[in-house]
């Protein structure tokens, strides 16, 4: 099978990111299912997830693409977001259309190296290949290194990257000022004036998760606006 442009699977749009950490009252595959359900019923173009859980229970459950991740940690390493080729190989299984890897430049257990790993994945296991990125120069190496689009998504997450409570959309207009893939734009947008700067920037996509699926987070900047006596 041929893969196809990130642009043909993914349209224009909000992809809604459905994952819960373990502890939150919301870890459950069933709930996150629902999750998804609901983001298709409001007009999602795209769904990403995590872990071999969630993700056939999403899949299963609505006709969204999906775009998958496995989250490990590897001590000594700050990369967790599928780190390895084992990792892509695990949630390919579930025939998602795209997989998420980490796109910087930071080591990767076993040795692995990012273009390795996306040859692999497109030779293998026939899957589009997104890399969050926290730099314009991840973003540049990873289109060079074969990456079918480039996200945000570590943007304030490593050393090298800016530290800021809301999203970094002066990557986003970099990386669509710089690269001939699509730009997804990820990473702390909290409200509808986010997505739309966002678009105005230069992102394809927007992917969005804790504003959305995260409701305990959610109600307690509600709760944190209420005024002391």
């Amino acid at each position: 099978m041929r893969v196809r442009r990130f642009t043909e699977v993914f349209p224009r749009g909000v992809i809604v990111s459905c994952q819960a950490p373990e502890g939150d009252p919301l870890r459950d595959p069933r709930i996150m299912a629902a999750m998804a359900r609901a983001a298709e019923r409001a007009g999602a173009v795209g769904l990403r997830a995590n872990g071999s859980e969630d993700i056939p229970a999403i899949r299963g459950s609505v006709s969204l693409p999906l775009l998958a991740i496995l989250k490990q940690d590897w001590p000594g390493f700050d990369v967790r977001i599928t780190p390895t080729f084992e990792a892509a190989h695990d949630v390919a299984r579930f025939r998602p259309e795209a997989i998420a890897l980490d796109g910087t430049s930071r080591p990767r257990p076993r040795g692995q190296a990012l273009g390795e790993i996306i040859r692999r994945a497109h030779a293998e296991l026939d899957v589009l290949v997104m890399a969050d990125c926290a730099t314009l120069e991840d973003g540049l190496r990873a289109e060079q290194l074969g990456a079918d689009a480039v996200g945000t998504t570590l943007s304030g997450y490593t050393a090298d990257s800016p530290h800021q409570p809301g999203p970094d959309l002066d990557l986003v207009e970099a990386l669509a000022n710089h690269l001939r893939v699509p730009v997804i734009a990820e990473g702390r947008y909290e409200t509808p004036e986010h997505v739309t700067e966002a678009f105005r920037r230069g992102a394809h996509a927007v992917v969005i998760g804790t504003a959305i699926t995260r409701p305990e987070i959610i109600a307690r900047r509600f709760i944190a606006a209420v005024p002391p006596q």
